[in-house]
């Protein structure tokens, strides 16, 4: 659920080697998060690269060191409790797939329709702290929520995220670049495919980025220009400070077009998270539910608080740095470095000495990792829930790809609809595309629920789909001035109410055949 690409596995138990080579590994992870909102925040929601350093990245460096801190005394109190010191905290940092939901999906849209990227900012504020919000509740909930959704039906959301705006999202400006992007990309590839050690036990994720930095300055100094032209460097000091009036303003803005994507992201994370708990004690390391989960969504308040929009969460493969060596140590020394960084302004040095394109890499392989695990950590029955839940993401990339290139020729969707004819059914991909996170989780979590002759819970699923399409949450749509946007309110898409109603009817019949599952397959 949660990102983070997972590490080699080999054994060791814990000590300053392993806590090296974590610290690393989760370095270089977090890093590449940050470098991703300094790059992509002044190109799609209109912020200025000076803003981002000064204000959203301070934000995020307190939570990420609070998280790190939190989750490394966790587990010192594990490692006095149970009189050993093999134990590995959790590792924690921002969450690549709410960076990229939030800057695309939340923030992007709201600087198209107002022009105005301190709104946007503010919006993504309010995004943060009601995901911090869920995260919270999920302290207490979040095993009654993890009950009744089946995994497919979550990790296909979460996948179709993962494939089209993280791994396909990039993949263009990859090939785009090959010296510089493409062997750093195979790297990585091939690295963690393999599980193989590189020399020296060097993190692979810090080998790719320094080989391409090598070959774009090799380049650079060769006459062939390789590194495009970034901010210019903003160093100095830049304390976090409270935006509380900020986010009062962004909650007087219309949020509601934006829970589709929010509930479901907050929803991710707790999830997410308590089965990265599970990973951690099948790995032997038992930490405490609600603890953990309380300091994930108190760590993404204290973010949006300080001015980052960006969640924060516990990531996947504990098991890996585990299986490192790496115990409490990396962690506390990954919160400080990522500190001492964002308050400096080093992000926008760093893009000085090492381009974008040789870092995308990793974010190529976490995007398939995720959709990977989608199938791997879903029950194999579920395969075909997992496949139909991509869809809705597919056609929300696809309308990106659309308006996108419209805006390029000086058009927008709005003004050709109706000159697509019967060529492409774009009114099929709008409406498909809109809440696909929502939409997503609904049909996958009907199919699963069929596969296992549960029709009770399918038509509970499809009653849902009816629900969220009457209030837009889902499939609703209407054409503006800046393009397509949601269409929120009472009765907003009822033909798609109606057709899960029907469906709803349909499961309903099908349950009174079989009133007790008796044909589920365990």
């Amino acid at each position: 659920m949660a990102e983070g690409p997972n590490p080699p596995h080999t054994a060791g138990p814990a000590g300053l080697r392993g806590d090296i080579d974590g610290f690393f590994g989760l370095f270089v992870d977090n890093l590449l998060q940050l470098l991703v909102i300094a790059v992509l925040c002044p190109i799609v929601t209109g912020l200025s690269s000076a803003f981002v350093v000064s204000t959203i990245l301070p934000g995020a460096a307190v939570s990420i060191l609070v998280g790190n801190l939190w989750y490394a005394r966790m587990a010192r109190r594990l490692a006095d409790t149970e009189g050993r010191e093999d134990v590995t905290a959790l590792p924690y940092g921002i969450n690549t797939p709410s960076v990229f939901a939030f800057i695309f999906l939340v923030m992007g849209p709201v600087f198209s329709a107002s022009g105005d990227p301190v709104l946007a900012w503010q919006v993504g504020l309010v995004a943060c702290a009601l995901s911090g919000l869920i995260e919270l509740a999920g302290a207490w909930c979040g095993d009654w929520l993890r009950r009744n959704t089946p995994r497919a039906a979550l990790l296909s959301a979460l996948a179709g995220i993962a494939i089209t705006f993280i791994s396909m999202g990039f993949v263009f400006q990859l090939f785009a670049s090959p010296l510089v992007a493409v062997v750093p990309m195979m790297i990585i590839v091939v690295t963690y495919a393999s599980g193989v050690r590189l020399p020296l036990g060097a993190p692979a994720g810090l080998a790719a980025i320094l080989a391409g930095a090598a070959i774009a300055w090799v380049l650079d100094l060769s006459g062939i220009r390789a590194f495009p032209d970034p901010a210019p460097v903003t160093a100095g000091l830049y304390l976090p400070l409270p935006v509380v009036g900020d986010i009062w303003s962004g909650l007087g803005a219309t949020i509601v077009p934006y829970l589709s994507v929010i509930v479901p992201m907050g929803l991710f994370n707790v999830i997410g998270s308590l089965q990265n708990l599970d990973s951690a004690e099948a790995a032997g390391d038992r930490f405490e539910t609600r603890p953990a989960l309380l300091a994930n969504g108190a760590g993404t308040l204290l973010a949006a608080g300080l001015g980052s929009p960006f969640p924060t969460t516990i990531y996947i493969g504990h098991p890996g740095w585990k299986a490192m060596g790496a115990g409490r140590r990396y962690s506390t020394w990954n919160g400080i470095a990522v500190f001492l960084l964002c308050l400096t302004g080093g992000i926008s040095a760093v893009l000085h000495v090492i381009p974008m394109e040789a870092m995308l890499g990793i974010l190529l392989w976490i995007g398939v990792v995720m959709t990977a695990q989608a199938f791997g950590q879903s029950p194999v029955r579920h395969g075909i829930a997992v496949a139909i839940g991509l869809i809705p993401a597919l056609a929300g990339w696809a309308l990106l790809l659309i308006e996108t290139t419209l805006r390029a020729a000086g058009s927008n969707l709005a003004v050709v609809l109706d000159s697509f004819g019967g060529d492409l059914h774009i009114r099929g991909v709008i409406a498909l595309s809109q809440g696909f996170l929502l939409s997503s989780l609904v049909i996958a979590a009907i199919t699963a629920h069929s596969i296992d002759r549960r029709f009770r819970s399918a038509a509970g699923w499809a009653v849902a789909g009816a629900v969220l399409s009457l209030v837009g949450l889902i499939h609703a749509w209407q054409p503006t001035l800046y393009g397509i946007a949601n269409l929120f309110g009472v009765w907003a898409a009822p033909e798609f109410a109606a057709a899960y109603g029907l469906t709803a009817v349909f499961l309903m019949v099908l349950a009174l055949r079989e009133p007790d599952g008796s044909g589920a397959v365990d």
